[in-house]
């Protein structure tokens, strides 16, 4: 599956798109079909600029909220799971791979719009990863932190203990590089993108839900895929 490599969407023009609303993923879909049929170079097409705010068919735009691509060294790099725990974790990559499994095949779907069908994911669920650190009663949502940071996000207890959650350490069949959030991101994939953070490196177990990044600039904190544009793709 191609992917688009290009200049990445940083947080001044994401936060920019927010006033768009459904409207601007009704409006992403749109241009992504006529993309789709464009064969001469897009740019000749759009004296705006504005396609380049937008993925090229079956290709990723590669958004950071801070303005770069942080990179960690995986030897060394730490997944923390802190909070109403019983047994406090470090995980390396190693102890990742060396937990069970698991295998996806789900679309990726960005909240502007753009869709990338049946991506391959590997990696660990996270009802695996809790059961391993033990939660406390009382416990009832997850704040992530990203290594960028700036990146937050959350989730109930209930949404990360469902079968198609997990802490990816491959997508598209590679490790996932550090320009789609590698070592080692999330993957939520009922829910738009945002949800999915990027450079995870810490998962604190709460007794409340936390608003993340984007929620606390007007992005829904339950994103289920759906809302804004007519998929099914309902909580189970």
């Amino acid at each position: 599956m191609a992917v688009e490599q290009g200049t990445p969407v940083g947080r001044r023009i994401v936060l920019g798109m927010l006033g768009l609303g459904a409207g601007g993923v009704l409006l992403g879909r749109r241009v992504q079909g006529w993309l789709q049929n464009v064969t001469t170079p897009i740019a000749a097409h759009d004296p705006t600029g504005l396609s380049q705010l937008i993925p090229v068919a079956g290709g990723f735009r590669l958004y950071t909220v801070t303005d770069s691509f942080p990179s960690t060294n995986s030897a060394t790099w730490r997944l923390k799971v802190t909070g109403m725990v019983d047994h406090p974790l470090s995980l390396s990559l190693e102890d990742l791979k060396a937990m069970p499994a698991t295998q996806l095949v789900k679309d990726f779907q960005c909240v502007t719009g753009w869709r990338v069908q049946g991506v391959h994911w590997t990696g660990v669920l996270l009802s695996d990863i809790l059961h391993r650190a033990g939660v406390k009663p009382g416990a009832s949502a997850l704040a992530f932190h990203s290594f960028d940071g700036a990146d937050t996000e959350s989730l109930t207890l209930d949404q990360a203990r469902r079968p198609d959650v997990i802490v990816a350490y491959e997508m598209l069949g590679a490790p996932v590089t550090r320009e789609h959030g590698g070592p080692v991101r999330l993957y939520v994939a009922p829910m738009y993108g945002y949800k999915s953070l990027k450079w995870l490196d810490g998962i604190e177990v709460t007794n409340q839900v936390i608003p993340g990044y984007w929620e606390q600039n007007g992005y829904d904190v339950d994103a289920w895929i759906g809302r804004s544009n007519g998929r099914d793709d309902k909580p189970v």
